[in-house]
């Protein structure tokens, strides 16, 4: 009776084990200024399979993210963010891109920024189907 409750016990442990194993948190710099900047962010790193939560500081500039690393990446989150127009440690927005965000989210960027190519880091039914555009919908911003 003994030998088949450890054995349980350990089946239990191994499998709980096994489902948490792919999951990660990382914290990623991706630059922006206000609460419609934050959704944004928010948005474009949620909408990758696998991320399961997330939570930009407009302060430190930091998002947290956690994803099943089985099914994205880091690289796969941050260029979902800059294809929304919001520079990372590794991939900047397109300056097109960059420009069409409202006023007041348009950051200081660094001049001496990495320009890369984003087309081949998302696969086509990982990226959101959101407008793009004004992120609120208005005419103005609010800051």
């Amino acid at each position: 009776m003994k030998t088949k409750a450890l054995s349980l016990v350990v089946m239990f442990a191994l499998g709980s084990f096994a489902v948490f194993a792919g999951e990660k948190t990382e914290k990623i710099e991706v630059n922006g200024n206000c609460g419609m900047c934050e959704k944004r962010i928010e948005k474009a790193a949620l909408s990758l399979a696998g991320v399961s939560g997330v939570d930009w500081d407009q302060e430190t500039k930091n998002l947290e993210v956690t994803y099943d690393d089985k099914k994205t990446s880091t690289q796969q989150i941050q260029t979902s963010i800059a294809m929304a127009g919001h520079d990372t440690d590794l991939f900047s927005a397109n300056d097109k891109k960059y420009a069409e965000l409202p006023g007041c989210c348009q950051y200081q960027r660094n001049e001496n920024r990495n320009k890369m190519n984003h087309e081949m880091k998302i696969e086509p039914n990982q990226q959101s189907n959101s407008k793009t555009g004004s992120c609120c919908g208005k005419t103005t911003c609010d800051k």
